[in-house]
């Protein structure tokens, strides 16, 4: 060969090395593209949520200073409890603001006033009365929660600005509301609200407590059916199931397809088998967690098999040779060093179920719930329900509190996934 044409060879090389960097530089740059768009969009989504979610941790108090008349409640302080909790206390109230805006006429502008403070007032006055009825025949001041409409509007919801007819609030409003704030009578304290009561029609007084037991108990019903029955599978079709069997090959055929059918199937079989024949009462944390153990098994029986699947056959191998039985490999080697595994598959898939809300759908955990559920029996709902309660809401101030909903779930399901790298690397053992 020449030399020309050595050097020819050697250009054309050359440039063939050129195309393949490029292509290579190319393909970096494509996936740091993609990778940046990825967060670029999960951060719109975590700011949108959070910006939106955060004012519904403050609400907005009124000071009001109650007369509580014996004449006008029609009790006495030597009057029964049954007689204290019928008091027409939302009357009292009433009376309370009427004397507070003497200027306020008109059954509209009337019916607005009583709407400054949310109708809790009267239970949480009532409470006061039944605890201390010595109160009674005084004046005490009490801090009530403001209406949802006042919330909004101090929390920068609603724009003065606007024309009177474009806005919830009118100018007599505006005038009461300003002169709250003068007097020191309105202010913004941390939602505690939010976590210590029950779903409710009024924004003000809607919490997630009852949300948040009952996901805890849904997930106590799963987590104590599904682990063990995954783990047992796993480890059969694993360490004891023949190879090369029809039934066997058939079951594991039928898990790995379990795991991607719809979750709103399994919905419709809890209701047909757990409520039509077994009489399981719906909207209870009991058929919540047998619906999501179903969903949830085929997740942790493929983690729990690939876990069990990574240790190494010489350990198997060096118990067996020491005169072990093949359950006590099992038990004593295999699960043991497979747990690190099979407890992240179990985190994850736990995590899956709690952010569920077809299934539970078909079971009838959509109900409007208020009480806190106390166990497993009682009706109650989950968290991902209650955010699709309350984005279905018409009020403004459930905007918000449907954010702060999903904040929280997120905070669990972080929660969760931080527990199970905890766990990994507690149990880690190498070899």
């Amino acid at each position: 060969m020449s030399i020309s044409e050595k050097s020819a060879s050697t250009q054309k090389i050359q440039a063939g090395l050129k195309r393949r960097y490029a292509k290579e530089k190319r393909f970096r740059l494509y996936g740091i593209i993609s990778l940046i768009i990825s967060f670029a969009f999960l951060l719109v989504l975590l700011t949108t949520i959070v910006s939106k979610g955060l004012p519904a941790f403050q609400q907005t108090y009124i000071k009001i200073d109650v007369t509580l008349d014996q004449a006008d409640l029609g009790v006495d302080k030597n009057a029964s409890e049954d007689e204290l909790f019928s008091a027409p206390y939302s009357k009292t109230v009433k009376n309370s603001l009427k004397a507070m805006f003497p200027d306020a006429h008109g059954r509209k502008q009337k019916r607005a006033l009583k709407n400054l403070v949310s109708k809790s007032a009267a239970y949480e006055l009532r409470d006061k009365v039944i605890q201390d009825p010595s109160i009674l025949g005084t004046t005490q001041t009490f801090w009530f929660l403001a209406k949802d409409d006042v919330d909004v509007f101090m929390k920068g919801g609603i724009d003065r600005k606007l024309p009177e007819s474009e806005r919830r609030i009118k100018d007599y409003q505006l005038a009461w509301i300003d002169q709250l704030i003068k007097e020191d009578r309105l202010e913004k304290r941390f939602n505690t609200v939010l976590f210590t009561a029950g779903d409710s029609r009024e924004p003000e007084q809607a919490g997630m407590k009852g949300a948040i037991i009952g996901s805890l108990l849904t997930m106590l019903v799963t987590i104590l059916l599904s682990f063990p029955i995954a783990v047992a599978t796993a480890a059969y079709l694993e360490e004891f199931a023949p190879q090369n069997n029809r039934w066997v090959d058939l079951i594991e055929i039928n898990i790995n397809n379990l795991a991607a059918v719809p979750s709103i199937v399994f919905g419709l079989l809890g209701l047909a088998v757990y409520i039509n024949i077994f009489g399981i009462p719906r909207s209870t944390p009991l058929v919540g967690g047998l619906v999501l153990t179903l969903m949830t098994l085929p997740t942790i029986i493929i983690a729990s098999r690939a876990a069990i699947k990574s240790v190494p056959p010489s350990i198997k191998e060096a118990a067996i040779g020491l005169g072990a039985s093949p359950v006590q490999v099992l038990f004593q080697h295999t699960l043991p060093l497979a747990m690190p595994g099979i407890l992240t598959g179990t985190i994850i898939g736990m995590a899956q179920a709690l952010g569920e809300t077809a299934p539970l759908l078909m079971i009838g955990m959509v109900a409007f719930v208020s009480d806190i559920p106390g166990g497993i029996f009682d009706p109650s709902t989950v968290m991902p329900v209650q955010i699709y309660l309350w984005s279905d809401s018409p009020e403004r101030a459930f905007t918000e509190r449907t954010s702060a909903a999903i904040m929280i779930l997120l905070g669990f399901l972080v929660l969760m996934n931080l527990i199970a790298i905890t766990l990994r690397k507690r149990f880690e053992k190498k070899w």
